[in-house]
């Protein structure tokens, strides 16, 4: 291949990369499926997502996009090989999102790209997207409104939300402030009082940082460990201490490997008696209830009692007055954030087929809850 040619293949491959992110921010997802391969694939393990072909990636995005009350995407470019036909290279990625129910974040990643030249150019055959850093503190800011673009800042208060202050502190209002918003201090105290006096063990713990560390402590090593699914253990980096080291053995890796119509009965067993069980909650209240939502129970024996011990990493946010409004928040803000995310990744919504109600721990030392004061998960 001639330097000419070269230059000419790089210049192409840089304009594909920022169509990318051109018909993300535009939420043109056509345009952005064009830019596959027929058969390409975008992969997002930390999601986790993968769409095979056009009209996944086309139809996973718009299901993605449409939880967006804004999101802004920046690439930088990164290296790029050419081999013949067929090319690789990384690009990096800063984003800023919020989603409708008022989660917000910031996170640093890279798309690991495998391109190829097609008769109409060049084309991504595989993105893989892996999360560097993720900081899901709520963005103070907000996305101008058609006023505000029209006419500049106009009102106190929309100079407020776009220099940070003021209202934006303040939570989203109707169900989900009353579900996503970190609860106070005190309400935090009078709840791990109140699951201490009903057998659980609880501690109070500043942040997902300091849980990831303190269940290195709980869990002695060599013992089998089953993770339920969830948002907190993934976001919390714990589930990929547990399942991706050697120093437990792992449970849901081996689960996923095995044959569900041949090892059935074994899959059965392993994930409802392990030594440990490691997950969270879809609320607590403040009166020492655990409430547990799910759709297949598959999790549900190990945490009634089936494990020897189980462990619950709670965000702030979960925290309830009562049962019955830890029932509301899972039909109102788990069960729709679960539905998406469930869309996303296996094309079907989620639903609330089981609930499980954990009133008090009868075998002391065997449940121990860790609380946090961030909010964290679902």
């Amino acid at each position: 291949m001639n330097d000419f040619q070269e230059i000419a293949d790089r210049v192409e491959i840089e304009a594909l990369r920022g169509e990318f992110t051109d018909a993300a921010m535009m939420r043109d997802r056509a345009r952005l499926a064009a830019l596959f391969t027929p058969d390409g694939v975008l992969r997002m393990p930390n999601v986790p997502v993968e769409l095979i072909g056009r009209e996944e990636i086309r139809t996973g995005g718009e299901r993605l996009q449409s939880q967006w009350d804004f999101f802004v995407q920046n690439s930088h470019p990164g290296t790029i090989r050419i081999d013949g036909d067929a090319a690789t290279g990384r690009t990096y990625m800063q984003e800023i999102a919020r989603v409708l129910d008022g989660r917000s974040g910031l996170n640093f990643a890279i798309y690991h790209d495998t391109y190829l030249r097609t008769p109409e150019g060049w084309k991504f055959a595989e993105r893989v997207y892996e999360v560097r850093y993720v900081d899901t503190t709520p963005l103070r800011g907000s996305a101008p409104s058609p006023d505000a673009q029209a006419h500049g800042s106009g009102k106190a208060g929309d100079a407020g939300r776009t220099s940070g202050a003021g209202e934006a502190d303040a939570p989203t209002t109707g169900a989900v402030a009353e579900y996503s918003a970190p609860a106070s201090a005190e309400r935090l105290d009078r709840t791990i009082a109140a699951l201490r006096a009903n057998g659980f063990t609880a501690e109070l713990l500043d942040d997902a940082a300091a849980a990831r560390a303190r269940i290195k402590d709980l869990i002695p090593e060599g013992a089998s460990v089953f993770t339920g699914a969830s948002e907190t253990l993934r976001l919390s980096g714990i589930a990929q201490d547990i399942e991706a080291g050697d120093r437990y053995q792992a449970i849901r890796p081996r689960v996923l490997n095995m044959d569900r119509a041949t090892e059935s009965d074994q899959i059965r067993r392993l994930v409802a008696t392990p030594d440990v069980f490691v997950a969270s909650v879809t609320a607590v209240t403040e009166t020492g209830s655990l409430v547990v939502a799910s759709g297949s129970g598959s999790q549900l024996p190990a945490s009634a009692g089936g494990a020897a011990r189980a462990i619950w990493v709670v965000g702030a946010q979960k925290v309830v007055p009562d049962l019955s409004t830890a029932l509301r928040r899972v039909e109102e803000h788990a069960l729709p954030l679960e539905t998406a995310r469930a869309q996303a990744v296996y094309g079907q919504p989620s639903a609330v087929n089981r609930l499980l109600v954990l009133n008090a721990e009868p075998q002391p030392g065997r449940g121990t809850v860790l609380l946090l004061r961030e909010a964290i998960g679902f």
